[in-house]
């Protein structure tokens, strides 16, 4: 297997990770990796609340001809479903942009997770590092160093997180200070 970065010329392609040129900085000459994980989800929370919308747009419609009709209780029960789907939808939607950051930038590497609208960092010095499983190879991904330690790989199918540790510890091996080459 071929190492994934080339330090003389342009960085090869990765599996799980993106390679960006410049980090902000006036010259563009860093170069970051950066890891992106997340929830695969098929509505953002937008979506979700159109959708709500126009459910309780029909639901409170149909109940309401039948209240006109003389079927008084269609109504409280046409409420109480709208009230336990819209929490069903509240909780979906507050965890549809869960995930997991991970960048690998000059001298640091931070991992940032997002867990229905909660956020915990770690930064870590690259070349002091431990990426290894929890438990066996399907488990998460454990990332130590300088007294910390967390966890990722939830978003990652478990048949796959073993190769995304084995890029975690290239890409640390390579870059051990996150930077492959100066850009001109």
């Amino acid at each position: 297997m071929s190492a994934p970065f080339e330090p003389d010329g342009p960085p090869a392609h990765l599996k799980f990770g993106r390679v960006h040129v410049g980090d902000g900085r006036r010259d563009g000459a860093a170069i970051r990796v950066e890891w992106v994980l997340k929830r695969n989800c098929s509505l953002s929370p937008a979506q979700m609340l159109a959708v709500y919308a126009s459910l309780c747009l029909i639901s409170l419609g149909i109940a309401t001809y039948f209240w006109v009709a003389g079927a008084t209780m269609v109504m409280p029960f046409a409420w109480a479903e709208l009230v336990l789907v819209g929490a069903a939808m509240l909780f979906y939607a507050r965890h549809a942009a869960d995930g997991e950051r991970i960048a690998l930038r000059p001298g640091r590497l931070t991992v940032e997770l997002l867990n229905g609208g909660r956020v915990e960092r770690a930064e870590f010095v690259p070349d002091r590092v431990r990426v290894e499983p929890r438990n066996d190879d399907r488990s998460l991904i454990e990332l130590s160093g300088q007294g910390q330690v967390i966890a990722v790989g939830r978003y990652v199918r478990p048949e796959l997180r073993r190769a995304l540790a084995q890029e975690f510890r290239a890409a640390l091996r390579q870059w051990p200070d996150g930077v492959a080459s100066d850009a001109v």
